[in-house]
């Protein structure tokens, strides 16, 4: 696969943000979080939301009209017309057990780093655990399921349980 805009997805834990960072590493090109662009800035994170305009209108400021770039995390419900511009969509899944586990020891590294919420960190796992729950309203498997059926553009399903180069490796000799 040659330098374009693509939009990576999946379950949080499942390496969305690891697969954006050496693509877009690979090609040289800018990498964008979903997340970035759907919180306000603030300490500790994940607070406030920013209006799903303000949200698309940045993401147009910052990196949408270049030639190439990667976007990771989902942006189901508020940022569609970002993913129209995409030229294909890779859909990182993993073992649910797998997920969780690295999600942990992602919260370690963070707790290491300074102050802790314990509420917060609970209601965000209970969330996580949501995604591979058929009956789930938020984020879920289901959902995004649904939403790549109705997409245009190609989508490489890849299973993130392969290292990081192997996966950005799929994704390069990759031929939408």
């Amino acid at each position: 696969m040659e330098r374009s805009r693509v939009h990576i997805i999946g379950a949080s834990g499942s390496g969305t943000t690891t697969l954006a960072r050496a693509l877009a590493d690979h090609w040289a090109v800018p990498h964008a979080d979903a997340d970035d662009y759907f919180w306000m800035p603030t300490d500790p994170p994940y607070l406030e939301k920013r209006a799903p305009e303000r949200r698309v209108a940045l993401m147009r400021e910052m990196f949408v009209p270049r030639e190439a770039w990667v976007l990771s995390g989902s942006v189901l419900g508020w940022g569609e017309e970002v993913v129209a511009e995409c030229d294909a969509v890779v859909f990182l899944t993993l073992d649910p057990d797998e997920r969780l586990r690295r999600l942990e020891a992602r919260e370690v590294s963070r707790r290491a780093g300074g102050s802790f919420d314990e509420p917060a960190w609970a209601a965000f796992l209970t969330w996580a655990r949501g995604y591979d729950d058929p009956g789930f309203q938020g984020r879920s498997r289901v959902a995004h399921e649904e939403w790549l059926a109705s997409l245009t553009q190609p989508v490489l399903r890849l299973d993130s349980a392969t290292p990081r180069e192997g996966l950005r490796d799929a994704v390069l000799a990759w031929d939408p």
